[in-house]
């Protein structure tokens, strides 16, 4: 079988994924492992090309960053699930927290995890929502008190859009103090 018979077969076999990150690193090694699970990958490093790309492919999965240079992932989900509502919408953010959780599914998102993540995590949670079984915590321990206030800290951040000096004055904190806060990686649940 030539190899443009093999990849026109797979085309019909197997299903696609648009990943949006602007990490080249994480998206290629992210597409790699889809790729490898027999799923067609394709990248984007903003939400111009994740538009463009999506246009053209219709992506079964699309997963995407929520901070990135320039267009913020949020705007990025909107404009997915105005083109295609039937897509399966992953937001992913190393800055994991309710209140930008609950932003994203509003947004358009079917789910949200925090990275770090692998493909058969992301699989999992696809398979999950697809077949309208809800996706079980897989740590059902309870959060830190650390991770509670990392969370606490990032919904008011986001209830005040973002103003650190706002934020740190309805939190009684220094803003010092807040950024020294925000500057850190949020704790392990």
């Amino acid at each position: 079988m030539s190899e443009f018979e093999n990849a026109s077969r797979m085309e019909f076999d197997s299903r696609s994924v648009l990943i949006v990150d602007d990490d080249e690193n994480f998206r290629t090694r992210l597409g790699r492992a889809f790729h490898t699970r027999g799923w067609e990958a394709s990248l984007a490093a903003n939400g111009q090309e994740a538009l463009a790309v999506a246009r053209e492919t219709a992506p079964d999965l699309a997963i995407v960053d929520l901070r990135m240079a320039g267009e913020s992932g949020l705007d990025v989900v909107r404009q997915l699930r105005a083109l295609d509502s039937t897509v399966f919408i992953l937001m992913l953010t190393g800055y994991g927290s309710i209140a930008t959780a609950l932003e994203a599914v509003r947004g358009g998102a079917d789910h949200y995890m925090s990275k770090p993540v692998d493909a058969d995590q992301i699989l999992a949670a696809f398979e999950n929502l697809k077949s309208q079984i809800p996706v079980k915590d897989i740590e059902s321990e309870v959060p830190s008190l650390a991770r509670v206030e990392w969370e606490h800290i990032q919904r008011v951040l986001t209830d005040c859009g973002g103003n650190i000096s706002l934020a740190a004055k309805r939190l009684g904190l220094h803003r010092r103090s807040l950024q020294r806060k925000l500057s850190k990686y949020p704790p392990r649940v």
